[in-house]
């Protein structure tokens, strides 16, 4: 017979499981020991030194492999957030600081660059609403259909959002290329504060939705279409102390500001890499956005296998709108002090796969429901987008 007290482990055994009240992320652990917690601090030490200096391409890989690891500790320190405040708050966040960070870049980025980078705004910005809308709403789609046979989620609050992203992509990217108050794709003064405004309306219209009255129709579902209520979506976990969910926070915001500034330090070598395969300039950005949504996108990816489509679908929808949302605006105000003219018209391809993506998307939307051949008719519209912003 065993000398153990009933219920005390020996030193051998496992760990016990958790204790109701205290999920796995807030039992006792040695902070220092977990990568988790040590790389952001190590990504901003990685990024302080080596910001506006003239790099060997030998450590390169050390950096992509830092920028890496912030990617990832990110997303574990986003998913501890949104699991204290809950759904849809946590998917908003999470959006919102990506995006902030990623707007920040775009005016120092056009301030540096002068006149070369007067469609920079415009080509990141299509750029990331092409990879939100098809490649992470794609992906999301495809990993619940093959996993849980059919992606479920909240038809209302999904069209909502579908259709502000819509209406923002229209005013802000595509009408520029049509005006003639300006010559070229650009606003006049008069019909880009229009656009600023609108973009900051709509953006702020569709939070209240979506954090107000109308909250459910943003929170996950079951196949019979009844709204998972809970407040992380983990149906039994307990969310995270106030402290811990502050300490998460602070390093998810130090993660996304070294995972955008990292990609900003590996651009030269991504620019000499593009030149020598011949891809046109403008395909950086593609890869930087890439780059930066690499956080949205394996958070958008976790929350598919946990069959929380509707999480996965409010990054994907929430950071496009943001991108254009809070991007314009900010743009517009800097356009005053910017050197050279503002270009934002999406050209005569881009203004096609922009189309079909809505309609695509509109489809998708409509039943609350997808298979495996919507996630993959996304994916493919993503692909197409890439060979044309590698050859135009």
């Amino acid at each position: 017979m065993s000398d153990l007290e009933p219920g005390k482990p020996s030193d051998a055994s496992p760990d016990p499981p958790d204790t109701p009240g205290r999920p796995r992320h807030e039992r006792p652990r040695r902070i220092y020991a977990d990568w988790r917690f040590l790389t952001p601090p190590i990504a901003i030490v990685v990024l302080a030194t080596s910001w506006g200096r003239e790099l060997p391409m030998l450590l390169f890989p050390a950096i992509a492999l830092v920028l890496g690891t912030a990617v990832l500790a990110a997303v574990h320190h986003a998913e501890v957030v949104a699991h204290r405040v809950g759904e849809p708050m946590g998917s908003l966040l999470l959006a919102v600081a990506v995006t902030v960070i990623e707007v920040g870049l775009i005016v120092t980025l056009m301030f540096a660059g002068g006149t070369e980078t007067a469609s920079l705004a415009r080509d990141t910005v299509f750029a990331a609403v092409m990879i939100t809308c098809n490649g992470i709403l794609g992906l999301s789609l495809l990993v619940g259909a093959v996993r849980y046979r059919l992606a479920v989620f909240n038809a209302e609050g999904t069209g909502a959002a579908l259709a502000t992203v819509a209406t923002l992509a229209v005013v802000c990217l595509v009408l520029p290329a049509f005006t003639t108050a300006r010559p070229g794709p650009q606003f006049s003064p008069a019909q880009l504060a229009f656009a600023a405004i609108a973009s900051l309306c709509l953006y702020a219209a569709f939070v209240s939705t979506q954090t107000g009255r109308h909250r459910d129709f943003f929170l996950p579902v079951t196949k019979d279409g009844v709204v998972i209520n809970d407040a992380d979506g983990d149906d039994h976990a307990d969310p995270p102390s106030g402290r811990a969910a502050l300490s998460s926070l602070a390093l998810l915001l130090t993660a996304l500001i070294a995972v955008v500034g990292l990609a900003k330090v590996l651009s030269p070598a991504i620019e000499d890499t593009v030149a020598g395969f011949g891809l046109p300039h403008s395909f950086v950005g593609v890869i930087i956005a890439l780059l930066v949504l690499l956080p949205e996108s394996l958070a958008a990816t976790n929350a598919a296998r946990r069959n929380r489509i509707q999480i996965s679908l409010n990054l994907a929808l929430g950071s496009a709108m943001a991108s254009i949302g809070l991007t314009i605006p900010t743009i517009a105000i800097a356009s005053i002090w910017l050197p050279g003219p503002l270009s934002l018209g999406l050209g005569a391809n881009q203004i096609v796969l922009l189309a079909i993506t809505v309609a695509v998307a509109t489809l998708t939307a409509v039943p609350g429901r997808a298979t495996r051949l919507q996630g993959l008719v996304h994916l493919i519209l993503l692909g197409a987008f890439l060979l044309l912003a590698a050859h135009p």
